[in-house]
């Protein structure tokens, strides 16, 4: 899989580079690194996706470089983090996109090693890892491809996002090992995470927020399920600020005896997203009852359907995959 992407990254000469549009700091980072490596090889890059960066991600460098416009010009693209072509709903239904993923090359770099459910022709370069990154640290060494000071903190970035830090289960001693590589090449962990703790503080306003979602958090299944809903308004008010689901989920999920954490957004199309956090490893599980996916402990669908409707599928997902988890467990 690595010869064959690398034979496509060879031969093409403008290269558009996809996130989902669900992005995260694993996406952005690994789509900023390529453009390092991948312009330093002389292509032409373009970063695009379906919707703005959000902006507790803007600690990450070049994050402006990222384009809400899809380019139909390039000559390959290469999606990043993602094999669910739910979360490419927003790319393929803009107009041209479909017909441009059908008549070119693409290449999706994603570390859930899951079954593809692309409708697309597509080269997959995917292996289980803690980050995409990891996937395209190992894609640039075997193919002898430089790694710049840029494109190493851009990996560690990613590599940190979604490891929460190292602190995730799939955290592997690969992990460490590309991390200290990246380091060797000029990444700092601590120039990342003053960065991040910058963007990350809050308003008065938000922490007021904050507060207001905390007292409206609801606890099912004997306080296994912690459940936020996240109205239209207050994602208008807020979100531009931050994310609301954000503000609470890992606080939702240290409460005692809680084992998932579940944010729900409605939107005035009908639209409802739901985003996970959980103790236990069952986050990509929930999410899959919905046509979603994501990570062990941290996940995320999207649906059309009432929340009043949803709401009672998630009790019933949430308790069949805790339950399916014990089963196991004693079973091991």
């Amino acid at each position: 899989m690595y010869d064959s992407a690398k034979q496509l990254i060879d031969s093409a000469k403008k290269i558009i580079i996809v996130q989902a549009e669900n992005p995260d700091g694993d996406s952005l980072g690994s789509a900023l690194a390529l453009e390092e490596i991948l312009g330093d090889l002389g292509k032409e890059i373009n970063l695009y996706c379906p919707v703005e960066i959000p902006k507790y991600m803007r600690y990450i460098k070049g994050w402006d470089r990222v384009e809400t416009n899809f380019d139909t010009s390039f000559d390959l693209a290469i999606v990043v983090d993602t094999m669910a072509e739910v979360l490419l709903t927003r790319v393929l239904d803009t107009p041209g996109v479909r017909s441009f993923f059908e008549s070119h090359p693409i290449i999706v770099i994603d570390h859930h090693a899951t079954d593809s459910n692309l409708s697309f022709e597509h080269t997959a370069v995917v292996e289980e890892a803690v980050a995409t990154s990891e996937i395209i640290y190992e894609l640039a060494t075997r193919s002898n491809w430089t790694i710049n000071e840029q494109a190493a903190e851009n990996l560690l970035v990613a590599i940190l996002s979604d490891s929460l830090g190292f602190t995730v289960q799939k955290v592997t001693p690969k992990t460490f090992f590309i991390s200290g590589k990246l380091t060797e090449l000029g990444a700092s962990s601590s120039n990342i995470e003053k960065r991040r703790r910058d963007y990350m503080k809050k308003s008065a306003e938000i922490l007021k927020y904050k507060g207001e979602l905390i007292e409206r958090i609801e606890y099912f299944l004997d306080g296994k399920l912690a459940l936020i809903r996240i109205p239209w308004e207050e994602i208008q008010a807020y979100s531009d600020q931050y994310n609301p689901s954000v503000l609470v989920l890992d606080e939702m999920r240290l409460v005692e005896n809680v084992e998932v954490g579940v944010a729900i957004k409605t939107y005035p199309d009908g639209k409802l997203t739901g985003k996970l956090r959980s103790n236990l490893p069952i986050s990509a599980i929930i999410a899959g009852f919905f046509g979603g996916g994501g990570h062990d402990y941290a996940a995320g669908f999207r649906v059309y359907e009432p929340i009043d409707t949803i709401i009672p599928e998630i009790l019933d997902a949430t308790d069949k995959a805790i339950k399916g988890y014990d089963n196991d467990t004693k079973v091991s």
